[in-house]
This record gives structure tokens, C-alpha cells and sequence, in this order.
């Protein structure tokens, strides 16, 4: 089964007396295990993707496919739990809690979805350790670097084993060696965890890592093609 699929996705929002189309008759499948990564220059829709395909935004026509259900059938209540159970979430600034250890900032997402803090606390140290936090579990968000930092906002989205994850320029602040490591990582949970990946970069050098790119311009996608044939295609 598809694990996210965009059919027809339109995204439109006034502007003046008339109508500002973000999103243009998208489509885009995305199978589980696969890693897709989006590129396009700013402003040409990238974001408003990624926030229709995590829910947070409907859609002005069109449907949105998460392992099988239409999101945009779905009540707020309805979509809230779907979005938590299937859809793991890593935007470009980590917004970690500056009060929190690393295993806190893990251990509360899954106490918030209502997971007994034991189970909670055990898939926080496995998780931690897969992204080669193991030893900086206890350390407040001032004691990581930023790639760290970014290691721990890619564990926390892992934590309710979901179908999907959504990347948003996980690379933007970080210097090359840690933008590909964090890169690897990525490449690495998505085949270990056989989860469907979309990552928005403008870091085109990376590109190869993945398993297919996607361009957009002006609300328009391209159907995603090899990764390597899609180097430089901006």
C-alpha cells in the first residue's frame, strides 16, 4: 500500500480580489521505504507540500492518502490522531524544550499520546542510540551541538513508529560535514524503519542520497524521477 499519496491536490488562498494558487493539481505517491527528496526555489510551493501532506493544512480540492485513509474526510479530531499515530514531523529548527534532557524531549511525546512512561522511556534509548545520541541522553539542549540537536528532533518524530516522515530543510543550519551526516541519517531511519520519506532541501549535492527528487515551480511539481537524474534539474 501507498503510504502518502496527493491526487489532484489544489492549495488556494485570497489575495487581493483574487485567488493565490500554492499548490497546482499535485500528485505525488510515495511508497513506504522510499526517500523522495523535493527541491524548487523559495516561494515555489515546498512548504505548503509538506503542511498539506502533514495535515495542518486542508486543501482546497484534491485528496490527501495516508496508508490508505483521506485525510481530508477526516474531523479535526479524527485527523489529530491520525496525523499522531502515522505522520512524523521534522522541521528545520529543532524547538527542543530548553528544560528537557535528550530522552525527556522523546519520553513526553509518547507520555502526551498516552504510552506508559516505562515503554516510553525504553523506546527513547533506542532511539537515541540509532542516531548515536546513546551517551548525550541526558544532556539539556544548550550542552548539544546543532547537529545533535537536529539528531534528537529526528528521534522524537520517530517515536510513535509512524507511516510517513516529513522533512523540512534539515540541513539549513548546519555546516557540510554535519549536513551530511544528518543526510545518512536520514537515509539510514528510512530504510530501518521502512518508512515513506519527502525531504524539502535546497542542499542539491545531497540529492544522490536519496532514492528519487521531485522539483516544484510556481505551485507545480514534477512526477519524481531518479535521484540522479534529477541533480541539478534547479
Amino acid at each position: 500500500m501507498t503510504a502518502l499519496n496527493l491526487i489532484n491536490v489544489t492549495l488556494q488562498y485570497p489575495d487581493g480580489e483574487g485567488l493565490m494558487t500554492a499548490l497546482d493539481a499535485v500528485d505525488l505517491a510515495v511508497q513506504p521505504g522510499q526517500f523522495v527528496s523535493l527541491v524548487g526555489p523559495s516561494g515555489s510551493g515546498k512548504s505548503s507540500l509538506l503542511a498539506v501532506a502533514a495535515t495542518l493544512i486542508k486543501p482546497t480540492c484534491g485528496l490527501v492518502m495516508i496508508d490508505g485513509v483521506d485525510a481530508t474526510a477526516l474531523s479535526q479530531k479524527e485527523l489529530s490522531i491520525l496525523r499522531r499515530d502515522k505522520v512524523g514531523i521534522i522541521f528545520q529548527q529543532p524547538n527542543l524544550l530548553a528544560s528537557l534532557t535528550a530522552a525527556e524531549q522523546l519520553i513526553i511525546t509518547d507520555h502526551l499520546r498516552g504510552k506508559s512512561l516505562r515503554n516510553a522511556a525504553a523506546r527513547a534509548t533506542e532511539l537515541l542510540e540509532l542516531v548515536g545520541l546513546a551517551d548525550s541522553a541526558g544532556k539539556r539542549p544548550h550542552q548539544l551541538s546543532g547537529g545533535q540537536r537536529q539528531r534528537v528532533n529526528i528521534a522524537r518524530a520517530l517515536m510513535a513508529r509512524p507511516r510517513i516522515l516529513l522533512v523540512d530543510e534539515p540541513t539549513a543550519a548546519l555546516d557540510h560535514a554535519r549536513s551530511d551526516s544528518i543526510v545518512r541519517l536520514l537515509r539510514e531511519v528510512c530504510d530501518e524503519f521502512n518508512v515513506a520519506t519527502v525531504m524539502v532541501t535546497h542542499d542539491t549535492e545531497f540529492v544522490p542520497l536519496t532514492d528519487a527528487v521531485a522539483s516544484m515551480r510556481d505551485g507545480v511539481l514534477t512526477a519524481p524521477v531518479p535521484a540522479a537524474a534529477g541533480v541539478g534539474t534547479q
